[in-house]
């Protein structure tokens, strides 16, 4: 199957790319919405690009790139 790339979207004041690039691994919680969260549990696959947007930012846009490491889980939260 090709890769695929998902755009993920973080406030640059609660998560940012060089948190990522510190923590080495994230996972993405909280999500309330349902298309986004059940693309994040059940459509994600280990392999697949991310595109790390970061949404109201001077100015916003992608700002690393990122790889999913694990495969979806129901959000604990």
């Amino acid at each position: 199957m090709p890769r695929r790339y998902w755009l993920m979207k973080c406030e640059p004041e609660a998560y940012t790319i060089g948190d990522l690039e510190r923590d080495r691994s994230t996972t993405w919680e909280g999500v309330r919405n349902y298309q986004a969260r059940n693309l994040l549990r059940d459509d994600m696959q280990v392999g697949d690009g991310v595109l790390f947007y970061a949404s109201n930012a001077e100015p916003s846009g992608v700002t690393g790139l990122a790889e999913i490491v694990r495969s979806g889980f129901p959000d604990p939260t």
